[in-house]
């Protein structure tokens, strides 16, 4: 048979029963024999046979085990959305609105979620996607940025040192709630001070010697501040609030051990809950007396408030740290989409649902501290403020005055619950994808990985339970997530924009969703983000503390000790001013 005439027969393999599994069964597998007859020699004709057999199904991009995956689309869009709208939405947001200008706020708010915001929270959504890993992970693409990656991750660990003690905050005012009459309703418990008065009236000079029952039960009944001198004095923690953080703990574990299998599911509850609460507490809240007057308050245009650069910085800060962009959440949920996901509609959704839930809910606050101003007849600016004393102060003395409060209360505090349950468990995950992700073995221990995260957070957790845990607490917030989450999202746009290429990203996202990127977004990754990034930090900050910027000291990124901590009877003033 002459050299050049060559066939091959293609015989189907007979199936194995103890190595094919169910799956398989479908699949027809076939292996190529080759029978090539090569020229004679020396009178002998050699036959050389080639079995060739099928490469292994690819089973991801990169060849590694096929990474989980949502168990369904919205699994993932309440997960993003239950971690960026968290606590600060309801006692952040609204204030910022009604000193600055009420509805004049949202214009330059809204111009930095345009130029700023959206553009990195599609840019974490779209990276995590591309590169099926964490937030360390995902610079395979440019090695030499991976220490961005292990810095948003530490900034997510570090978080969760303090952010876990509001949840037991939370809980501990839940269980409280319980009763026919609330506990902070009286100045007749053992925790109150003879200052206790039913309202402190701030037009005197003497008001610093004088609180509410509210206000008493949160730092001495809750936190017991005033068995403490200061932060070197912190005491043992207290057993009530170590129980309400080992609670908050068990759950996060039973979320996170599994994988997003189930934090997906968690997340239909806990995602979902606050915006019923809060529709039933808006349509209670509108019903009582002063209650339009807050409202008024709280959208009343200001133009002339635009001229303010202080403004502007404000609506620039909220815009940066509200959507949740920098923790390295955004990259490790977005990692277990489908590769064809369309990840720049879900940006769009999700960071516009997070803004309007935070203009929705001052609505709800506004109408209770109208009601709580035209209740003790004094100016709005007295009752309205941010941070912890709305939340866990005012908002329960206004809970307090009205019919079936114990109800109103259970209400409330499962809100904020499900709030903080949410946003703990997308910090949670970042930490434990974006370490099981770089260390491969990992991968077969995450429960007991997950168990050891959630265990050593719990142990750090304690020092903020103590008679003195209000320092440690005050001192990890204005070190934990400030300047260095600007810095870790400045060099990430960076990373992305100039040393990866803007173009290149861009013929990812085009392999993900079928398109590539209009040049507004290319733009803003390449040049608007990271110029509003280098520049915010230096732009909050008066020009004779630049060098405190240079040194990673911005203190218009701290989050300062609520005003009634501040009492001669509770604290000791120069501890306090030696944390601040």
């Amino acid at each position: 048979i002459p050299a050049d005439e060559m066939s091959s027969v293609i015989v189907p393999e007979k199936p194995s029963s103890n190595t094919m599994g169910p799956k398989e069964v479908n699949v027809l597998l076939f292996r190529q024999v080759e029978l090539i007859l090569v020229k004679e020699q020396n009178g002998v004709q050699f036959t050389s046979t080639t079995l060739v057999t099928p490469a292994a199904p690819q089973t991801s991009r990169s060849g590694e085990e096929e990474r989980e995956t949502w168990g369904k689309k919205i699994d993932f869009l309440l997960s993003v959305i239950g971690f960026a709208v968290d606590l600060a939405n309801v006692w952040r947001f609204p204030y910022l609105c009604y000193k600055n200008g009420g509805g004049a706020f949202l214009v330059p708010y809204l111009f930095f979620m345009l130029i700023a915001g959206m553009p990195l929270f599609y840019m974490e959504l779209a990276l995590g996607q591309y590169n099926r890993e964490g937030a360390a992970g995902v610079w395979k693409i440019c090695p030499i940025f991976k220490g961005v990656g292990f810095t948003v991750i530490l900034i997510s660990l570090y978080v969760g040192f303090y952010y876990n003690v509001i949840i037991s905050w939370a809980l501990f005012y839940l269980f409280s709630s319980f009763t026919w009459e609330l506990p902070w309703v009286h100045c007749n418990n053992t925790w109150n001070s003879p200052n206790c008065s039913d309202w402190a009236d701030n037009n005197t000079v003497s008001d610093i010697y004088t609180a509410t029952p509210a206000q008493e039960y949160f730092e001495r009944g809750v936190l017991h501040i005033q068995d403490s001198n200061g932060i070197d004095d912190l005491g043992r923690p207290r057993w009530q609030l170590t129980a309400c953080l080992a609670v908050v703990i068990v759950l996060l574990y039973f979320c996170l051990w599994k994988g997003v299998k189930t934090s997906g599911k968690v997340v239909w509850i806990t995602a979902t809950m606050p915006y019923l609460v809060l529709t039933v507490l808006l349509l209670r809240g509108v019903t009582l007396p002063g209650a339009i007057d807050g409202i008024k308050a709280y959208l009343s245009v200001d133009f002339l408030r635009l001229c303010d650069a202080k403004v502007w910085i404000e609506a620039a800060t909220q815009i940066c740290f509200s959507l949740g962009v920098g923790f390295g959440v955004l990259i490790a949920f977005s990692s277990y989409n489908k590769f064809s996901n369309n990840c720049y509609r879900d940006a769009i959704i999700t960071s516009s649902i997070n803004s309007l839930t935070s203009f929705f809910s001052g609505f709800v606050v506004f109408s209770f501290l109208g009601y709580m101003s035209h209740k003790h007849n004094v100016a709005l600016d007295k009752v309205a403020r941010d941070g912890a004393g709305l939340v866990f102060v005012i908002y329960p003395e206004a809970i307090a005055t009205l019919p079936g409060s114990s109800v109103w209360a259970v209400i409330f505090f499962i809100m904020l619950l499900t709030l903080g349950i949410d946003s703990a468990m997308g910090g949670m995950e970042s930490v434990i994808t974006g370490l099981i992700d770089e260390f491969k073995f990992l991968h077969k221990h995450r429960e007991l990985f997950t168990l050891f995260i959630v265990v050593s957070t719990f142990l750090i957790s304690l020092f903020c339970v103590t008679s003195g845990g209000m320092y440690v607490f005050t001192l990890l917030d204005h070190f934990a997530a400030g300047t260095s989450i600007l810095f870790g999202v400045l060099i990430e746009a960076i990373g992305i924009a100039w040393f990866y290429g803007v173009d290149r990203f861009s013929d990812d996202i085009k392999e993900m969703i079928g398109h590539r990127p209009g040049r507004y977004w290319r733009l803003c990754w390449k040049f608007v983000s990271p110029c509003f990034l280098l520049r915010l930090a230096y732009a909050i900050t008066p020009e004779t503390e630049h060098h405190l910027v240079d040194n990673g000291e911005v203190r218009q990124f701290t989050v300062s000790v609520p005003l009634f901590l501040v009492s001669q009877y509770t604290l000791n003033i120069t501890s306090l001013q030696g944390i601040i």
